[in-house]
């Protein structure tokens, strides 16, 4: 015997307009219009063959039998939605894989998971370095990590850092045989390239310099061997301020010049718009933005 399910959509019309008494507040909670729900309550009526509600006086009221079914599927509605909850609540415990690129990863986020595991022990982060900086929410990834502009199809983002592109070197090429004391004095040493050359030379225009080659100087695949090789007093780098930070704070790198560039591209946070509620995913984006909110005030650049 073929089991007899009436139309999910019209019993759920049902469920709403009966609980309120109304298919204005069915249709508002439900975000429909009225008369969408007076056509499913139409289509649930004529599937079971019964009428389900009376108009009288200008209120709505359930018929004997519209009152019975309405009690029955009231209890129905409440353990599907106890069902949810402890589905979400499961969800917020076990493991989360994150995808993100190498650079990230290195100077970012693992110099920071002992934070996040002490505050949610129950979650085991699993890290998945990768150079596709897109496209990589696949089915075995829940969270990643974007670099553009924001504009992704299909998927939840969240800004994380404003960007700032700033000239970083080795406090030892400040006072060294070849001392930086003005933007000029970059002539002098090697120019490091952080995967491409258009950064130094849009820098070098909104500085106003115009006399120093940018066209010359060793291009680096990721940029934490940009920031490793400025480090070691190979020359000067014009870095992400992100993933520059813990070499500044260390003192490993500084900052020789005061001019930076604002840049049009940052780190999203990314997941599936169907996972934003999932337990665990919520616990991470929580964490990460609240990191990222109090770093972005102690850094303090501006331009």
């Amino acid at each position: 015997m073929s089991r007899r399910l009436p139309p999910l959509n019209a019993l759920k019309a049902f469920e709403a307009a009966a609980r309120n008494l109304s298919f204005t507040k069915a249709a508002e909670e439900l975000f429909v219009t009225q008369a969408a729900v007076s056509h499913q309550i139409k289509t649930l009526e004529d599937h079971l063959g019964l009428k389900l509600f009376l108009r009288k006086n200008r209120s709505l009221l359930l018929t004997e039998e519209g009152q019975a079914y309405f009690l029955d599927i009231k209890e129905i509605f409440g353990q599907l939605v106890d069902a949810t909850e402890r589905l979400l609540a499961r969800g917020a415990k076990g493991s989360i894989t994150v995808s993100l690129t190498p650079s990230f990863a290195i100077q970012w986020l693992i110099p920071r998971l002992n934070l996040f595991n002490e505050a949610h022990p129950e979650i085991d982060i699993r890290i998945k370095a990768q150079e596709l900086e897109e496209n990589s929410l696949t089915d075995d990834v829940d969270v990643a990590i974007y670099y553009g502009r924001g504009h992704w199809n299909g998927v939840q983002t969240h800004k994380l850092h404003t960007e700032y592109l700033v000239p970083l070197c080795s406090p030892m090429l400040l006072n060294g045989p070849k001392p930086l004391m003005h933007i000029n004095d970059l002539e002098n040493h090697t120019l490091l390239h952080d995967m491409t050359r258009k950064n130094w030379k849009t820098w070098m225009k909104t500085a106003g310099v115009r006399n120093i080659k940018v066209n010359t100087g060793p291009i680096f695949s990721h940029s934490s061997m940009v920031l490793q090789a400025a480090i070691h007093g190979q020359g000067v780098a014009l870095g992400n301020s992100v993933l520059a930070r813990p070499e500044l704070d260390a003192g490993r790198l500084v900052i020789p010049f005061s001019h930076i560039l604002e840049s049009k591209n940052a780190y999203y946070l990314v997941c599936r718009e169907s996972q934003t509620e999932l337990g665990k995913i919520v616990s991470f984006k929580e964490w990460m933005l609240s990191m990222v909110e109090v770093e972005q005030i102690e850094a303090g650049f501006t331009e």
